[in-house]
Parts: C-alpha cells; sequence; structure tokens
C-alpha cells in the first residue's frame, strides 16, 4: 500500500468525489491509474481510499489517496497520466490494512477571504465581528444546523484567523468535518462580520433548535477554500522532487493568469467610475 499527497485546481471539477456523466478528480486519478494498468477498466484500484470529498470549485494541497500500488509508481509516474490540474508530489509506504479515511487524525482546511482594509468591499466587513464569531464557533459544538448531513454533527474545531494583506485567511481543523461544514462556519462568520446577521445568531445556530429556511446559514463560496492537510500516525512521506516542480510549475502559471484576470477586472471596474 502506498498513499500519495496529491493537489488540485477544484475550478474545472465537479467535486471530488466520482459523479455520473460530470468530471471530478476522482476520476482523473482513476483514469491515470487505468491507464498505467494499476486497475482494471470498470473497477475502482485495490485498497483504495481518500482523505476527504471536496465540493466543487475547492482545491487541495494536500489530499491523500491510497491504493494498493507497485513499486514504480512514484508520484512523478502517477503524474505522466494526470491532468495538469491534478498533480501528485509525495508518497508513503504505509501498511496493508492502511485507510486514508479512518485513519486521518487531523484534517486543515484554508480559507483565503478576500477582505482589503479600506477598499472597496472592506467598509460592510468588520473584521472584529468576524474574529469573535468564529471564536464562538470554535471548540466541541453540535453543529447540525452548519451541515446537511443528519449524523456526525459533533465537531471539535480549532479556528484561526490571520490578516494577510488583502486577506483574512482562516484556518479550520478537527479530526473531520460534516458536509459543508467549513464553508457554512465561514458563511456564518462573514453574514456577523457585514452586518447582515447580529452576533446573537451564531449561539442560535449552535443550539438545539433547526435553525432553517431563510434564517439558516448558507456556504461561502468554494473557490477561496483549500484542503491544505491530513495528518496519519505512522506516515512519512517523501517528496518527489521532480514531481514538486511539475506541481509548481502548475501553480505559477495560474498564478499568471488569475493575476492577469484579477487586473482586467479592476481596470474595468475603475474605467467605470
Amino acid at each position: 500500500m502506498r498513499a500519495y499527497r496529491v493537489a488540485y485546481d477544484g475550478r474545472p471539477f465537479h467535486g471530488f468525489q466520482r459523479q455520473p456523466d460530470v468530471p471530478t478528480v476522482e476520476d482523473a486519478l482513476f483514469d491515470a491509474l487505468r491507464e498505467l494498468d494499476v486497475c482494471g477498466a470498470d473497477a475502482a484500484p485495490d485498497g483504495y481510499a481518500a482523505a476527504g470529498r471536496t465540493d466543487a470549485g475547492v482545491s487541495a494541497r494536500a489530499q491523500t489517496v491510497a491504493v494498493d500500488a507497485p513499486d514504480w509508481l512514484t508520484p512523478r509516474a502517477f503524474n505522466g497520466e494526470l491532468p495538469g490540474s491534478v498533480r501528485a508530489w509525495a508518497s508513503a509506504d504505509v501498511p496493508d490494512d492502511f485507510h486514508a479515511t479512518h485513519d486521518a487524525r487531523r484534517r486543515e482546511y484554508v480559507y483565503f477571504l478576500h477582505a482589503p482594509r479600506g477598499g472597496a468591499t472592506a467598509a460592510s466587513l468588520d473584521e472584529e465581528r468576524v474574529r469573535d464569531a468564529l471564536a464562538v464557533l470554535a471548540g466541541e459544538h453540535d453543529f447540525h444546523n452548519l451541515t446537511t448531513d443528519e449524523t456526525g454533527t459533533v465537531r471539535d474545531l480549532e479556528i484561526e484567523a490571520e490578516r494577510d494583506d488583502d486577506f483574512l485567511v482562516i484556518r479550520l481543523a478537527a479530526g473531520g468535518f460534516a458536509r459543508q461544514l467549513v464553508r457554512r462556519v465561514v458563511g456564518l462568520a462573514v453574514e456577523v462580520g457585514r452586518g447582515a446577521s447580529d452576533p446573537e445568531k451564531v449561539e442560535r445556530v449552535l443550539g438545539s433548535e433547526p435553525v432553517a429556511g431563510p434564517d439558516g446559514v448558507a456556504p461561502a463560496p468554494a473557490q477561496p477554500l483549500v484542503l491544505w492537510d491530513v495528518d496519519y500516525d505512522g506516515a512519512s512521506f517523501r517528496m518527489d522532487d521532480e514531481a514538486v516542480e511539475s506541481a509548481r510549475a502548475v501553480w505559477r502559471q495560474r498564478h499568471r493568469e488569475w493575476a492577469s484576470a484579477a487586473r482586467v477586472a479592476d481596470a474595468i471596474f475603475q474605467g467605470l467610475e
């Protein structure tokens, strides 16, 4: 068994998990493994499991997948059949009973909230209110009002927020996350920060009574969210230098493309004053 760290741009995909008739990250992984003769045409690879299922548009730095792999299947070999938007960059030999989902002891997500000081949108976002809301949401709670899941809603969240130029970088970590929990936690904090909801709503949402309909919490946009890290006891991941450089090249190109797109949008915005 071997576990792989995988980075991907979530924008071209309809989430991580396979679905009928739409492209997903898991489809890309399975297609590559079939081309490499690691699995058959209609079957999942032996021993396969993944650390988590990201939503459509969510990216990853260290999604972790495990598979019963031949010795030659290094990250760089894996990349030979993967699309450029999906890059394996490290691997670890793991025990035969390793399970990438169940054996993960801690998962970390990072949300890059665009909140420039003094910018066009900053006046509508009170950073202190955002931080206060996140402080209440941290810790162990029943988050049944912040997920579509009906079970597994009690979670113990670590939440940190730090200023990085025009962004408020929100880090959330836990042993596991209910569906859409990260995006709804951020969405609730932003609601409060923009004055769309009073701070007391956080306590109501954490209460035992259902909060739904117009009073419910919508998930924050997916694209600023990244599955950042997944920790396992005893798994020692080795970076593949060639695979890392391949991944860096992909993201360097995306950075140039996005910077240009942002500059065009800003120029048009300024030109309409």
